[in-house]
């Protein structure tokens, strides 16, 4: 807990872009007692810390403290989530008056984590072949029910992390989340009748959705982006064509009335491999659909665990409602529209969310192996002069990122970018401690 500081007035001031001011989220408050409050806009707060009743409790997400106990109870409310494999939505809407006080993207390190995990692995097994051949065994390994792998775990619990500190520091009454990124049963009828494919308001939005993320957002013939596309059969229906998932896919209006009713062979015959790359892709699954639908019903379960009613919603029903209200296409914009709770009108208007990348607790691996897996430089795990990397620091009137290193020379990088230099860590103030999360202040 911290006084007002140059970075509590960097929180506090809004920032300027494209000459106009942008506004800032709101600053969580808590009391005396930590009881959450209603968030307050950043003039507030910023005249609660020079009065000197209130303090800098906490940076991401900032947060004040009151020096005294409040009575009154504030209004809930709602912590909306839009799951992904690779980067992740979140948002707390109040449902009366669609206010936006937070947004946040949290990127995950699922890869990184498979990568380090198969790179382990490919040591032990050369380790075991050097020095003696001992027999693999694997009847004696046993995993726990709803076990999930350790790339797809992790994505659970950094939500997991985020919801519980949204829930300490402000008042929640309720969670929102996307269940299924496509609703398989929206997507199957459609195959079924041609009639009940144009049925419901959420019918064209569910295989839409779909066909927009296997094929990357972009004409699968000419690649473009940023344009609108059209849902295109790969074999005409004039030809026998179905309207199975597999046979579409989606095109810019200049392709698709390029390619009409001809062959997808004939069309791309001076394309080979653009033809190869879409008959194998058109029966490809999508790898992350397949990854959140794997953990949707873990990241259901951890939440449930609150005590809070959890609403449930699907990726087409977000799309309808980010659609119906005009907001632009984004991670935390999704997550604002997730549900049937979604308020009519949202206070969408320079809201800046916060970038938030999973960086991890650090490993337990003490030493940097060569190829022959032998240690050829030694970690340590333990703080150096108090400092561990990814602290947060004051430098002067900049807030740079913490490098530890034995010298006591700390390699230091402003959260605004440039190139990093080196600085006595006798000339650092700690402003936050490092908590496997790195974010930016842009």
């Amino acid at each position: 807990m911290t006084s007002l500081s140059n970075f509590a007035e960097a929180n506090l001031t809004p920032r300027v872009r494209g000459g106009e001011k942008a506004n800032l989220m709101k600053v969580f408050v808590i009391d005396k007692n930590k009881k959450p409050l209603s968030p307050i806009y950043p003039g507030r707060a910023r005249i609660l810390l020079k009065q000197g009743k209130a303090a800098v409790f906490r940076m991401f997400p900032f947060t004040i403290i009151l020096k005294y106990a409040v009575n009154t109870t504030p209004e809930s409310l709602r912590i909306k989530i839009d799951p992904g494999s690779r980067v992740t939505g979140i948002a707390l809407v109040n449902d009366r008056t669609g206010d936006i006080p937070f947004a946040a993207e949290i990127e995950h390190r699922g890869g990184i984590i498979k990568k380090n995990l198969e790179k382990r692995r490919h040591v032990r097994r050369g380790r075991r072949g050097r020095l003696r051949y001992r027999k693999p065994r694997f009847l004696n390994r046993r995993r726990p029910e709803g076990w999930l792998p350790p790339s797809l775990k992790s994505r659970v619990l950094n939500i997991d992390t985020w919801v519980s500190r949204l829930i300490r520091f402000c008042p929640v009454g309720d969670i929102s989340m996307e269940l299924a990124r496509f609703d398989t049963q929206r997507i199957a009828n459609p195959e079924i009748c041609g009639t009940e494919y144009q049925q419901g308001d959420l019918a064209g939005y569910e295989i839409r959705e779909y066909l927009l993320e296997k094929w990357g957002r972009k004409c699968a013939y000419c690649g473009k982006e940023n344009i609108p596309l059209e849902i295109e059969h790969i074999i005409p229906r004039s030809r026998g064509g179905t309207d199975r998932v597999w046979n579409l896919t989606v095109a810019c209006r200049r392709c698709n009335h390029r390619k009409g009713d001809r062959p997808v062979e004939i069309f791309l015959k001076r394309k080979p491999d653009v033809l190869k790359r879409i008959l194998s892709q058109a029966k490809t699954p999508l790898r992350d659909a397949a990854a959140v639908n794997a953990t949707r019903w873990d990241l259901f379960q951890t939440l449930k665990k609150y005590g809070l009613p959890v609403e449930c919603g699907s990726g087409g029903m977000t799309k309808f409602n980010r659609t119906r209200r005009g907001i632009p296409k984004s991670h935390w914009g999704d997550a604002v529209c997730v549900g049937k709770s979604t308020p009519e009108k949202l206070g969408t208007d320079g809201v800046r969310p916060l970038k938030i990348k999973a960086k991890g607790q650090g490993g337990r691996q003490k030493a940097v192996l060569n190829k022959y897996g032998q240690p050829k430089q030694h970690r340590p795990l333990k703080p150096l002069f108090g400092w561990r990397s990814g602290d947060i620091a004051k430098f002067g009137k900049m807030t740079v990122r913490v490098t530890p290193r034995k010298t006591g020379s700390f390699g230091l990088t402003s959260l605004n970018g440039g190139r990093p230099f080196n600085r006595s860590h006798k000339k650092l103030v700690r402003v936050h401690r490092s908590d496997g999360y790195k974010y930016c202040l842009c």
